[in-house]
């Protein structure tokens, strides 16, 4: 019996090693992080800001290509990022490297400063809200994005940050309406239409 065992033991320890190697290759998704601006940003175009940004979301609706969509969501991001203050700008310069340093609190204090002194800042009302769901307070972050989204409704960052909190919480229903939300606006989003897929099929699954 020991003989006979032997063989069988060594036959399956052999199929373990070999199957080592697939099981270490296994990679978990990456988890979804709210859009963030590029590092790098155009130059913001003069002109009437809304006028701007109405004519450069008609090209984003049309873009025919993830390039080209990329290219006008950058210009969409640096009329964004502008503020006639230039303390409000230095200060979001501040926010960077606070939150590059991971020093969430005090990059917290500094956009409550920007929004005491532009609360026009669409900008600054998103950041403090990613800042939130960073440290998975997402009441404020949820509070933050419902201020971005009263001052400009086709913020797409804004618009799958919802979702992506709303999954976290469990709300699948509503997180998948965002996201159709930020589609509608930006069709080319990066990793939301899969997420539209595969909450769609799961949300259909539960109604059979």
């Amino acid at each position: 019996m020991k003989r006979r065992f032997l063989p069988f033991a060594a036959t399956a320890l052999l199929a373990l090693l070999c199957a080592a190697p697939a099981l270490a290759e296994t990679v978990t998704p990456e988890p979804l992080k709210p859009i963030e601006p590029p590092t790098t940003l155009p130059r913001a175009q003069h002109g009437d800001r809304t006028q701007n940004l109405d004519r450069l979301f008609e090209a984003l609706k049309v873009a025919p290509d993830d390039d080209s969509a990329k290219y006008v969501e950058n210009r969409i991001w640096a009329i964004w990022l502008g503020s006639p203050s230039d303390t409000a700008n230095l200060l979001m310069g501040r926010v960077k490297t606070a939150v590059d340093g991971k020093d969430l609190d005090l990059a917290i204090k500094l956009l409550d400063a920007v929004i005491d002194i532009r609360p026009d800042f669409v900008e600054a009302w998103n950041r403090r809200a990613t800042v939130y769901y960073t440290k998975k307070d997402f009441g404020r972050a949820l509070a933050d994005i419902h201020e971005v989204l009263a001052r400009e409704p086709r913020h797409f960052g804004a618009l799958s940050g919802l979702g992506i909190i709303l999954q976290e919480l469990g709300d699948d229903k509503h997180a998948l309406e965002a996201f159709r939300r930020a589609l509608a606006v930006h069709p080319r989003l990066e990793r939301i239409p899969d997420l539209v897929k595969k909450l769609s099929d799961k949300i259909d699954g539960r109604d059979i």
